[in-house]
Order: structure tokens, then sequence, then C-alpha cells
């Protein structure tokens, strides 16, 4: 059986009781990145700052971002695959607590409520695959690897998980989509296995993605202890008693640029934005309502407690309900520069026609070229992959055209149709 580890640490000769259970390692991939790469904190600062300028300088928009997620489940035992079911589970409570469509938003205090915010953030499983192939979003890769931790949880080890040659599996394009890596972290301790941590993830930090199998670097995206997906409904375990699928809502914030609520600091460090209190440290796992660790004004509402039903604290998962308004507008921001190829015009969810300028593809599937027809003027013609590379492209004018495909291999390929009067639309084709 598996356990939270509660270990007694000597120091000097004194023993002292800590528990050593990580709910969250993002700050320290941060730190391990800037050791290997100096200036890399400063540039997780600069997209955080572009991000939240761009919140402030535009009104909130009002289309959906769709996020597409791939699973990639690695498993050294049956126990460790968990079911396409829980996965499933794991997105509809993603969608439901970053829509703050969760029932538990009755629970947060009404001195939050001026605050609290919806995202217009969805995530849905990814429906093609980097080869053009249709695909349920879930990978599984059976290793040899009985754990992805160690006891000092050492990122050499616990990023292989992100690597087909390290016994784990190499990312899909990271510019396309959410890889989130599900697997064993745990460690072996005095015969016993014990869960050390349950999550991590990158935030934007305004780079080219690192290289699939790379170890020297945090490969994008997030990682996730399987015992902390789902709910306990569904995942059916008792290792993370409590559970309610928000590891990976706290790591997705992560992801989308937001910083831990107390700032990983005392009163005088901040998370960056202006409507979530400050904070001395991160709850202790628990849900203390009338915690109130700083003295500082919220917006003009006052010194308001320590936001414990904040999901980007450490505290208790039946007690997070909520993001702030602020926090939802920064990640709005981040979605629309740094990650901005994730839910615009991404081809691996679907696409949709602009109604104004349709046109016909034809005949689909083709053989060695397409003829486009439609009501405006086009004037240029392009065909790409899933993942956004033009491959083919032709400069034409009037009504209707036809673009070669003899330079293709059979697969699913986005064609793309430039009008004259501005406007772009999309269809996906086939190659036979």
């Amino acid at each position: 059986m598996k356990h939270i580890l509660l270990a007694f640490l000597v120091c000097g000769g004194a023993a002292a009781q800590a528990q050593t259970t990580h709910r969250c390692y993002s700050k320290e991939g941060i730190d391990h990145q800037e050791q290997l790469m100096p200036g890399y904190k400063n540039l997780v600062n600069e997209q955080f700052e572009l991000a939240k300028q761009w919140s402030q300088n535009h009104e909130p928009k009002r289309n959906i971002y769709t996020i597409p997620v791939v699973f990639h489940v690695v498993y050294n035992n049956p126990e460790e695959n968990i079911s396409d079911e829980i996965l499933q589970n794991q997105i509809d409570i993603l969608n439901a607590d970053y829509a703050r469509l969760n029932a538990d938003t009755v629970n947060l205090r009404s001195e939050f409520d001026p605050v609290a915010g919806a995202t217009n953030i969805r995530f849905a499983l990814a429906q093609v695959d980097p080869d053009g192939n249709p695909t349920t979003g879930i990978t599984r890769t059976e290793t040899n690897i009985e754990t992805f931790g160690t006891l000092f949880l050492d990122f050499d080890v616990l990023e292989q998980v992100k690597s087909t040659a390290n016994g784990g599996i190499d990312p899909w394009d990271q510019a396309h989509y959410l890889n989130i890596w599900v697997c064993d972290m745990s460690i072996d301790f005095l015969g016993e296995q014990f869960v050390m941590l349950l999550g991590y993830a990158t935030p934007p930090d305004g780079l080219p993605n690192w290289p699939a199998g790379s170890v020297d670097g945090l490969g994008d995206g997030v990682v996730l202890q399987y015992h902390a997906v789902g709910d306990e409904d569904h995942n059916g375990n008792d290792m993370v008693p409590g559970s309610l699928g928000r590891t990976a809502v706290h790591e997705v914030g992560h992801y989308l640029g937001l910083r831990h609520i107390w700032g990983d600091g005392d009163c005088t460090e901040d998370d960056g934005v202006e409507d979530t209190p400050d904070a001395t440290e991160a709850s202790e796992q628990d849900c203390n309502l009338t915690r109130n660790s700083c003295n500082a004004d919220v917006v003009g509402l006052g010194d308001l407690h320590d936001m414990v039903e904040n999901f980007m604290d450490y505290s208790a998962e039946t007690c997070q309900n909520s993001f702030t308004r602020k926090q939802t507008d920064l990640m709005h921001g981040v979605l629309e520069n740094d990650r901005y190829d994730l839910v615009h015009a991404n081809p691996v969810l679907g696409l949709q026609e602009l109604p104004a300028v349709a046109f016909d593809a034809f005949p689909n599937p083709a053989d060695s070229y397409i003829k486009i027809k439609a009501k405006e003027q086009i004037s240029g013609i392009e065909v790409h992959d899933v993942n956004g590379r033009m491959l083919a492209q032709n400069k034409v004018s009037g009504s209707e055209n036809a673009i070669s495909l003899d330079n293709l291999k059979a697969g699913v390929y986005v064609l793309t149709v430039h009008f004259s009067n501005g406007q772009t639309a999309q269809k996906r084709i086939s190659k036979r």
C-alpha cells in the first residue's frame, strides 16, 4: 500500500516531525531552471508582466478559449494505467472550476464575492494527433521505470517521464497541445511506498519549447501523480484524502501564468495580482478561515482574510473553489500572447468556417489536387499540416481555383483560403 510520507527528520541531533508531501513543485522547477540557465526567472517575469499589461489594456473577450489536452499515461503496473473515465472526469473538473460552475462556489466567504471571477477557458481532449490522425487525446506508455520520483525530488529524474528515450514519452507539439503527463512519482521508504509529490507545471517563459527528450531543462506542460487525477468517486483510491481533482486545476493555473497566491514569500512578496490578499506563506493543507497573516488593502475592499478558497493556495482541495477576476484576466492575457497558438485557429480541435466567406473544397478526400470555389474573390490558398507548418501555397485571384497536393503524403491537412476582403476561412481536408 502507498502512503503520503510523514518523516522524522534529524538535524543536529534533534528530531523534528515534518510533512514532506509537496502539493506543487512548480516554483522549485523555476529555481532548477534558473540554475541551469541564469536569467530564466527574468524571462518568466517578463511574460507575466506582458500578460498582465494586456489584460489591463483590453476589454475582457467574450469568445471561448478552448485548450486541446493530451494526457500521456506512463505506467509500470495496471494500477497506474488509470482509465479513460478518470481522465474525462479530470477534464470535467477543469471545465467546471475554470468556468466557475463548480457547486462549492457557495462556500466562498462573502468578503471575496466582489473579486471572484470565471474564465472563458475550456478544456477538451485533442481530436487530431500530430500526424493528422484521429485520436482520443490519450496516450498510454508502459515503462520499466518503477517511479519517476526520488527522495529529494530531482528534476533530472522527474523530467524523464517527458522523454521516450528515458522511459517516458516525448511531448506532442507543445505550441498546439497542453501536454499532461500522468505517472507515479512516489518513493520507496523503509519498504513502504509514499507519495512525495502531487504535481508540477511550467509557466510561460517566452522561449521556444524545450526539445523533446531533454532533461537539461523543463519540458513544457504539466506532470501529475496518478493518485491525484480525478476525484475520489472516480479514481477509487484513498492515497490523496479529500482529492477533488484540483491538483490539475492548480498546476494548469501555473501553466497559464498564475503564481502561488502568497507569492512564495512573506508579506513583502506578492503574486502580482491586485485582487488576491497578501499572505505570509502557504496554507498548511487545511481550511483555516480565521487566518489573516498580512495587513493589506485589497482593491479598496479593506484588509481581507487569507483567501484559502483560492485554487492557487495550498489549502485543502475541499476548501478551494475560486479564482479571482484579475487571475482570470491574466490567464486570458497569456492566451493572447505567449500561448497564442494554443487557442487561435488551432486545427487539432476542429475548425469553424466564417459564414460570410464560406467556400467549397472538392474532391475531399483528394488525390493530386483540390479545387476551391467561393462567392468571394480569393487572393491566396495555403495548405498546412495540423501543427501549423505551411506545406503548399498558391497566390491566385478569382472565385475559383485549385492547389496541388502532389508533394504531400496521405493524411489530414488544413486548407486556408484568404479573400480579397481580408477575411480567412479554413477547412480540414484529407489526401488519399
